[in-house]
Protein backbone atom coordinates (compact mmCIF):
# COMPACT_ATOMS: atom_id res chain seq x y z
CA UNK A 1 0.00 0.00 0.00
CA UNK A 2 3.09 2.18 -0.06
CA UNK A 3 2.86 2.87 3.65
CA UNK A 4 3.96 0.59 6.49
CA UNK A 5 1.04 -0.61 8.58
CA UNK A 6 0.89 -2.38 11.90
CA UNK A 7 -1.46 -5.25 12.66
CA UNK A 8 -5.14 -4.51 13.11
CA UNK A 9 -8.06 -6.34 14.69
CA UNK A 10 -11.36 -6.70 12.89
CA UNK A 11 -14.36 -5.27 14.66
CA UNK A 12 -17.99 -4.76 13.83
CA UNK A 13 -19.98 -1.55 13.77
CA UNK A 14 -20.31 -1.44 17.57
CA UNK A 15 -16.58 -0.93 18.08
CA UNK A 16 -14.89 2.45 17.83
CA UNK A 17 -12.76 2.98 14.74
CA UNK A 18 -9.16 3.01 15.91
CA UNK A 19 -5.89 2.71 14.01
CA UNK A 20 -5.70 -0.83 15.43
CA UNK A 21 -9.41 -1.78 15.05
CA UNK A 22 -10.88 -1.86 11.56
CA UNK A 23 -14.63 -1.68 11.35
CA UNK A 24 -16.95 -1.45 8.36
CA UNK A 25 -18.33 1.77 6.98
CA UNK A 26 -21.78 2.53 8.32
CA UNK A 27 -24.27 0.95 5.95
CA UNK A 28 -26.43 3.52 4.21
CA UNK A 29 -27.37 4.55 0.69
CA UNK A 30 -24.42 6.97 0.42
CA UNK A 31 -21.67 4.33 0.43
CA UNK A 32 -19.45 4.27 -2.62
CA UNK A 33 -18.78 1.04 -4.52
CA UNK A 34 -15.28 0.81 -3.00
CA UNK A 35 -16.69 1.27 0.53
CA UNK A 36 -19.22 -1.48 -0.14
CA UNK A 37 -16.39 -3.68 -1.39
CA UNK A 38 -14.38 -2.89 1.75
CA UNK A 39 -17.34 -3.89 3.96
CA UNK A 40 -17.79 -7.09 1.96
CA UNK A 41 -14.14 -8.06 2.32
CA UNK A 42 -14.14 -7.24 6.01
CA UNK A 43 -17.19 -9.50 6.51
CA UNK A 44 -15.49 -12.31 4.56
CA UNK A 45 -12.31 -12.01 6.63
CA UNK A 46 -14.37 -11.98 9.82
CA UNK A 47 -16.18 -15.18 8.80
CA UNK A 48 -12.85 -16.92 8.10
CA UNK A 49 -11.68 -15.99 11.59
CA UNK A 50 -14.92 -17.19 13.18
CA UNK A 51 -14.62 -20.50 11.32
CA UNK A 52 -10.98 -20.93 12.41
CA UNK A 53 -11.91 -20.38 16.06
CA UNK A 54 -14.86 -22.74 15.75
CA UNK A 55 -12.58 -25.47 14.37
CA UNK A 56 -10.01 -24.80 17.10
CA UNK A 57 -12.69 -25.11 19.80
CA UNK A 58 -14.10 -28.23 18.14
CA UNK A 59 -10.71 -29.98 18.07
CA UNK A 60 -9.75 -28.84 21.58
CA UNK A 61 -13.02 -28.82 23.46
CA UNK A 62 -11.28 -27.83 26.67
CA UNK A 63 -11.56 -24.32 25.21
CA UNK A 64 -15.33 -24.61 25.61
CA UNK A 65 -14.87 -24.99 29.36
CA UNK A 66 -12.26 -22.34 30.08
CA UNK A 67 -14.23 -21.12 33.06
CA UNK A 68 -12.74 -24.13 34.88
CA UNK A 69 -9.20 -22.73 34.83
CA UNK A 70 -7.52 -19.70 36.32
CA UNK A 71 -7.30 -16.49 34.33
CA UNK A 72 -3.49 -16.60 34.50
CA UNK A 73 -3.47 -20.04 32.83
CA UNK A 74 -5.88 -19.14 30.03
CA UNK A 75 -3.40 -17.54 27.56
CA UNK A 76 -1.05 -20.52 27.94
CA UNK A 77 -3.93 -22.95 27.42
CA UNK A 78 -5.09 -21.19 24.25
CA UNK A 79 -1.53 -20.97 22.91
CA UNK A 80 -0.95 -24.68 23.61
CA UNK A 81 -4.15 -25.58 21.74
CA UNK A 82 -3.09 -23.41 18.78
CA UNK A 83 0.34 -25.07 18.66
CA UNK A 84 -1.14 -28.56 18.93
CA UNK A 85 -3.69 -27.70 16.24
CA UNK A 86 -0.89 -26.57 13.90
CA UNK A 87 1.10 -29.76 14.64
CA UNK A 88 -1.96 -31.82 13.75
CA UNK A 89 -2.45 -29.85 10.52
CA UNK A 90 1.25 -30.16 9.59
CA UNK A 91 1.09 -33.94 10.04
CA UNK A 92 -2.14 -34.36 8.08
CA UNK A 93 -4.13 -35.38 11.14
CA UNK A 94 -7.61 -34.94 9.67
CA UNK A 95 -10.18 -32.69 11.24
CA UNK A 96 -13.29 -34.66 12.14
CA UNK A 97 -16.36 -32.68 11.05
CA UNK A 98 -18.39 -34.45 13.76
CA UNK A 99 -16.43 -32.48 16.37
CA UNK A 100 -18.27 -29.37 15.20
CA UNK A 101 -21.49 -30.72 16.73
CA UNK A 102 -20.04 -30.21 20.20
CA UNK A 103 -18.69 -26.75 19.47
CA UNK A 104 -21.70 -24.76 18.33
CA UNK A 105 -20.77 -21.14 17.72
CA UNK A 106 -21.73 -18.99 20.65
CA UNK A 107 -22.42 -15.33 20.54
CA UNK A 108 -20.14 -13.51 22.90
CA UNK A 109 -21.59 -10.45 24.58
CA UNK A 110 -21.03 -7.35 22.48
CA UNK A 111 -21.97 -3.76 22.99
CA UNK A 112 -25.56 -3.15 21.88
CA UNK A 113 -25.01 0.39 20.70
CA UNK A 114 -22.28 1.71 18.42
CA UNK A 115 -19.38 3.33 20.21
CA UNK A 116 -19.72 7.10 20.58
CA UNK A 117 -18.04 9.11 17.83
CA UNK A 118 -15.81 10.72 20.48
CA UNK A 119 -14.10 7.34 20.97
CA UNK A 120 -13.07 7.15 17.32
CA UNK A 121 -9.54 8.02 16.27
CA UNK A 122 -9.21 10.46 13.36
CA UNK A 123 -6.00 8.73 12.19
CA UNK A 124 -7.91 5.46 11.93
CA UNK A 125 -9.89 6.73 8.96
CA UNK A 126 -6.58 7.03 7.07
CA UNK A 127 -5.81 3.38 7.86
CA UNK A 128 -9.27 2.31 6.72
CA UNK A 129 -8.92 4.40 3.55
CA UNK A 130 -5.55 2.77 2.78
CA UNK A 131 -7.11 -0.67 3.22
CA UNK A 132 -10.03 0.40 1.05
CA UNK A 133 -7.59 1.45 -1.69
CA UNK A 134 -5.69 -1.80 -1.33
CA UNK A 135 -8.84 -3.90 -1.69
CA UNK A 136 -9.83 -1.87 -4.74
CA UNK A 137 -6.43 -2.47 -6.34
CA UNK A 138 -6.72 -6.24 -5.75
CA UNK A 139 -9.83 -6.50 -7.85
CA UNK A 140 -12.93 -8.55 -7.09
CA UNK A 141 -12.83 -11.61 -4.86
Amino acid sequence: MGKAQKYVLLGDATYPLQDWILKPYQEDENLTQRQLQFNYRLRRAHSVIENAFLRLKARWQILLKCDDCSLELLPTLVLACCILHNVCEAHDNPFNEEWLEGAEPTELPKPCQPAPAAMEDDRAEQVRELMCQYFESCGEG
